[in-house]
């Protein structure tokens, strides 16, 4: 049996770990739409990636809403072990603002916009404003139709996007990417400057390449491999 920590930070690293461990295993609680959860393991706890403090935080949330085990059949007609509904935490209080957390500290100094493809990254896109407001921070918020509108403010643009803005394009959970670059080639046509890219989870395997050859930066806040998946599965 280990010995229990003497000092300040060796408690908080414990208590730390086994809060991890708890949120892990609520995480793996059975969901009432697949009837078949996989048993969480030691290794899924042990074996995640080192991340920094709002990275955990976020990884954290995400595992604790975020993240079912069972048999699933995803978008793409693929089936998984695991579904990620992120916006379990985009859509909550804490979620939002450790999101806004990770997200603000990598994003450009000089972005002025924020958006993406509705509806994956509305929550992402104006909560991240919201909360980059109350510090000082302007980003305005916009959102991409996924249709032109034809009546009223048309087109494929809602909210507060200008020609000159340089744009954060986000989105709350990519397999492949095609919704990050759908989004870019919105922005860009209507000319504004996209200078980054990023969503909570990148559960897939090509979205990076996707982005490099269309000269977006991109970097996502959370991999499959951070969660303890592996990608593209």
């Amino acid at each position: 049996m280990a010995s229990p920590p003497t000092s300040l930070d060796g408690i908080a690293t414990d208590i730390a770990d086994r809060q991890l461990r708890r949120n892990l295993a609520s995480s793996l609680a059975p969901n009432t739409f697949t009837g078949r959860v996989l048993s969480p393991t030691l290794s899924d706890v042990s074996d995640l990636p080192t991340l920094d403090t709002a990275g955990n935080a976020l990884r954290d949330h995400v595992l604790r809403h975020s993240v079912r085990r069972g048999q699933f059949t995803l978008k793409s007609g693929a089936t998984s072990t695991w579904f990620l509904d992120t916006k379990q935490t985009a859509c909550r209080p804490d979620g939002i603002i450790a999101v806004a957390d990770a997200l603000l500290a990598i994003i450009p100094d000089d972005a002025t916009a924020i958006g993406g493809l509705t509806m994956g990254a509305d929550p992402v896109a104006f909560g991240v404003a919201a909360v980059a407001a109350t510090r000082g921070r302007d980003l305005r918020s916009f959102s991409v139709r996924k249709e032109a509108k034809d009546h009223g403010v048309t087109g494929r643009l809602a909210g507060a996007l200008d020609p000159d803005d340089r744009v954060v394009i986000v989105e709350d959970t990519t397999t492949r990417g095609t919704s990050l670059l759908e989004a870019v080639e919105v922005v860009r046509a209507f000319g504004a400057e996209v200078v980054f890219a990023s969503v909570i989870v990148d559960r897939g395997t090509t979205c990076t390449q996707l982005c490099s050859d269309a000269g977006v930066h991109y970097a996502p806040l959370l991999t499959a491999t951070d969660l303890g998946f592996e990608p593209g599965t």
